[in-house]
């Protein structure tokens, strides 16, 4: 079985503390899940730097600890992004690998042209955006079979999280055969 994700929203930062806390109850490794909100804490400053481009898709592991802690905190790969017309966003998990560098320039989308690169349909990373805007938290875990998605999608349920989806993970020879 190919690999899939688990997507979902939630609404508050006490309700993705909850499910980051049931993911690593339930087993989920913390290289498997994902986190995304907008960093309010930080200015655009950060990604600003005189010379560079760095504002094009700029990432930054510096002064994130504080902002994402708590349950959220023990997720792999904690850094902040700048997204073009959107701002400065905090990412965990391999989603910040997805949306870091090339993937998130201008010409990407934002967050959604990322999201769409990760298999979600356009129509749900649109949604996914205009949540994150509102300032919701998108959750995701790779799961590796179907009990994994069973277990994934009944942890968001039962946190009252929004918008689940389930998708089949991007690859590179996907990719490839699409264009042949």
């Amino acid at each position: 079985m190919s690999k899939k994700s688990v997507f979902c929203i939630a609404t508050s930062r006490a309700q993705a503390d909850q499910i980051a806390d049931q993911l690593k109850a339930a087993n989920f490794s913390n290289n498997d899940i994902s986190a995304l909100f907008a960093d309010k804490e930080t200015s655009h400053d950060f990604a600003h730097e005189k010379n560079t481009k760095a504002p094009e898709g700029a990432v930054t592991g510096a002064g994130t600890g504080g902002i994402i802690g708590g349950a959220l905190g023990w997720i792999a790969g904690i850094g902040a992004l700048a997204i073009p017309g959107l701002g400065p966003f905090i990412a965990a998990g391999p989603i910040m690998a997805a949306l870091s560098g090339a993937a998130i320039g201008a010409a990407a989308g934002g967050i959604a042209g990322g999201l769409i690169g990760m298999g979600i349909p356009e129509i749900e990373a649109k949604r996914y955006e205009g949540k994150l805007q509102e300032g919701n938290i998108l959750i995701s875990v790779h799961t590796e079979n179907g009990e994994e998605i069973t277990r994934a999608k009944d942890i968001f349920t039962h946190a009252g999280a929004e918008d689940i989806c389930t998708t089949s993970e991007a690859t590179t020879p996907e990719v490839a055969d699409r264009r042949a």
